[in-house]
C-alpha cells in the first residue's frame, strides 16, 4: 500500500504539472484581448464614459476570417482564431508548438508509466492485458467515429445558438507543410492520446479503483454495478476539462463530456487500446476535417521555394 500511495501521489504531481500548463495555454490563447480584458479572461464591465461610439457589428463567419480586419470588428473568438494563425499571438511556431507538446505529454507519461512499474500496478488494472485484440481495435475505431461526429453535431448546434468555442490553440498547432503534417499525426496525436488516456482514464479510473478502497459511504453495488469505478470516472472527467480550458467554456463542457464517455468505455471494455484509439481518431479526424487545406500546403510550398 505504500508504493501504491506514492504512485498516487506522483500521480498527483503530474496533473497539477498539467492543469497548470493548460492554464498558462488558456491565458495564452485567451480570445480576451487589449485593455478590456481582465486577467481571468473576462471581458471587463465598462461604464458610460468608457462607451464606444458605435457598437461592434454582429458575427460574419466570412468577415471573422480575415485577420486583416481590426478586432473590435470580429468576434472576440474568431479575432483569437485569425491572431494566433497569423502568428500575432507571441506564441511559438506550430512546429514548435508541436514539439512542446509531444516532449511535455511525453515525459509526464513516461514519469507515470516508470512510477506504474516501480509501484507494481498490475497491468490488467491499467487495461493493458491483453495488450491488443482485433476485437478492441474495432471497438476502438467505432468509438472514436461516433465520437468525432457527435461533436461535429453538437458543434454545429453551438454555433446555431450563438455559442463559440475558442479554436486559436489548434489553429495555432496546425502545421504549414505535409512533413508537419506527417509528424502531427503520426507522432504528436499518438501522444497525446496514449499519454492522456494512461493518465485520466488508466491510472486515476482503473488504478485508482483498485488499489483504494471505495469511500465508506458508497454503496457497495447498486443493480450490481460498482459505483466506485464511476465516481473515479466522473472525477477524472472534471479534471480532463479543466486540462483543456484553452478551448473555452463551451469547449471545456465538451470535452468533459468527451472525457466521461472514454471513461465508460473503460470501465465498461476494462481495455486501455479502446479508449486509446477512440481518443486518438477524434483528434486527428478534427484537424484534417477542420484545418487540413491541400491548396494553402501547395501554396506554402511554393512560396518557400
Amino acid at each position: 500500500m505504500t508504493r501504491w500511495t506514492a504512485f498516487a501521489g506522483l500521480t498527483g504531481v503530474v496533473l497539477l504539472l498539467l492543469l497548470g500548463l493548460a492554464r498558462l495555454s488558456a491565458a495564452q490563447f485567451s480570445p480576451a484581448a487589449g485593455p478590456g480584458a481582465r486577467a481571468d479572461g473576462e471581458e471587463a464591465v465598462r461604464g458610460p464614459e468608457d462607451a464606444s461610439p458605435a457598437a461592434p457589428s454582429p458575427y460574419h463567419p466570412a468577415r471573422d476570417a480575415d485577420p486583416t480586419l481590426s478586432t473590435p470588428e470580429r468576434s472576440p473568438v474568431a479575432a483569437a482564431e485569425a491572431e494566433a494563425r497569423a502568428g500575432g499571438t507571441g506564441a511559438m511556431s506550430p512546429g514548435a508548438l508541436l514539439a512542446n507538446v509531444a516532449l511535455s505529454q511525453g515525459l509526464f507519461g513516461a514519469m507515470l508509466v516508470a512510477a506504474a512499474a516501480w509501484a507494481g500496478i498490475p497491468a490488467a488494472a491499467l487495461g493493458l492485458v491483453p495488450l491488443a485484440t482485433a476485437t478492441d481495435l474495432a471497438l476502438g475505431a467505432g468509438l472514436g467515429a461516433a465520437l468525432w461526429l457527435a461533436s461535429e453535431a453538437a458543434g454545429r448546434v453551438a454555433e446555431r445558438v450563438g455559442i463559440e468555442v475558442n479554436e486559436a490553440l489548434r489553429g495555432a498547432l496546425a502545421p504549414a507543410t505535409p512533413a508537419g503534417w506527417a509528424v502531427l499525426l503520426l507522432a504528436v496525436l499518438p501522444t497525446v492520446a496514449l499519454f492522456e488516456e494512461f493518465l485520466f482514464r488508466a491510472v486515476l479510473v482503473g488504478a485508482f479503483a483498485a488499489g483504494f478502497d471505495a469511500p465508506a459511504w458508497l454503496p457497495a453495488a447498486v443493480a450490481g454495478v460498482d459505483p466506485w469505478p464511476w465516481l473515479l470516472a466522473a472525477g477524472s472527467s472534471l479534471a480532463f476539462a479543466l486540462g483543456h480550458g484553452a478551448q473555452g467554456r463551451a469547449g471545456i463542457v465538451a470535452t468533459g463530456a468527451l472525457g466521461f464517455v472514454l471513461a465508460g468505455a473503460f470501465v465498461l471494455t476494462g481495455s486501455f487500446l479502446v479508449v486509446a484509439v477512440a481518443h486518438y481518431l477524434v483528434n486527428a479526424l478534427t484537424f484534417v476535417v477542420h484545418e487540413f487545406d491541400p491548396a494553402a500546403l501547395g501554396a506554402r510550398g511554393g512560396a518557400g521555394r
